[in-house]
């Protein structure tokens, strides 16, 4: 891992993509991924990283529509794991977490995250799908898949 996402904020961000990645891989909710035994990089687990797998997973099917509306070649299911959540994870702190963060730092970090734990060119994807996330006033919602009748969620520019 470097060295880059192994304090702070970074490292929260960092285990909460470990989270989710993890709830993901089992089918089961974050929830049931904190109540059990997980595994993380480094511990102890930061307050942080559990509030920000928490919101995540609580807005997952409004950033999904949001993901899939600035990725149009990509399909979620296509893009690497570690990608997939760690855009979601950018997405809810840009868009729907209570402490606002500027969308360049989520960006940024985002990117160091992606060199750390994702392939060679998720580092230039992730900084485009997000720099197209930050560009939109709001958060930009595709058709609803088959999954998503009722992603109700409010986010920051609905208040």
């Amino acid at each position: 891992m470097s060295l880059k996402v192994d304090r702070g904020r970074t490292l929260a961000r960092s285990q909460a993509l470990q989270l989710l990645f993890q709830a993901e891989a089992l089918g089961v909710s974050v929830e049931t991924v904190l109540a059990g035994d997980y595994l993380i990089s480094k511990g102890p687990l930061h307050p942080y990283a559990a509030e920000l797998a928490r919101g995540c997973s609580e807005n997952m099917l409004r950033i999904d529509a949001a993901l899939r509306a600035v990725s149009q070649n990509w399909a979620l299911s296509r893009m690497p794991g570690a990608d997939r959540n760690l855009l979601r994870l950018a997405v809810y702190e840009m868009r729907f977490a209570p402490e606002k963060v500027e969308d360049a730092v989520v960006i940024n970090e985002a990117v160091e995250i992606a060199k750390a734990y994702g392939t060679d060119d998720s580092a230039a994807f992730v900084n485009g799908v997000l720099g197209r996330i930050a560009r939109s006033q709001n958060l930009p919602l595709s058709a609803a898949g088959p999954n998503e009748a009722s992603g109700s969620s409010s986010s920051k520019e609905d208040e």
